[in-house]
């Protein structure tokens, strides 16, 4: 009976360490949690949108909102997109990981490197769709570039739209 409840304490203490995550892992976030504004280019036309960045779950996971307005343009119909993003620990505890909704049906799953200044998001292999890339770099305080590629191969990305955002203070 002892051995079995060492065996449970020993196994839960595992599970805890690998899937616990500390607050330090959401640091490389920090300036991009809140309430941004901007202004694009791409193949839908150029717009304005909002987004933000804020952690739910007491504090587990890191939720993205975004929606974005593209006027109508010659044979063009207005575009309003809007999409929810779900930031979330990967087995190491750090957030390497996301999940990408929108209201035109799409799901992309994410896998998340970073640098200094860079979140990027690149989703997925998956048979017969594009290979995606999610970054936002910060330029200046308050200030950050948004860009989203497709790609056929995952080398060479093609930019489908990118703007610039200021934080919403």
């Amino acid at each position: 009976m002892r051995i079995k409840i060492a065996l449970i304490l020993a196994l839960s203490g595992i599970l805890s360490a690998s899937f616990g995550q500390t607050n330090d892992s959401w640091n490389k976030w920090s300036w991009l949690t809140g309430d941004w504004v901007g202004e694009g280019t791409g193949q839908p036309g150029t717009g304005g949108g909002t987004f933000s960045f804020r952690f739910d779950l007491n504090n587990k996971i890191l939720v993205r909102k975004s929606h974005s307005e593209y006027p109508a343009s010659d044979n063009k119909p207005k575009v309003i997109h809007d999409d929810l993003m779900i930031i979330y620990p990967d087995l190491t505890g750090n957030p390497g990981k996301a999940i990408y909704f929108d209201n035109e049906g799409h799901t992309i799953n994410y896998s998340i490197t970073y640098s200094e200044k860079s979140v990027v998001l690149t989703s997925e292999k998956s048979t017969n769709a594009p290979i995606f890339r999610l970054t936002y770099t910060l330029l200046e305080n308050g200030i950050v570039n948004t860009k989203f590629e497709m790609s056929q191969d995952g080398v060479k990305f093609m930019v489908y739209i990118e703007g610039k955002s200021k934080k919403h203070i």
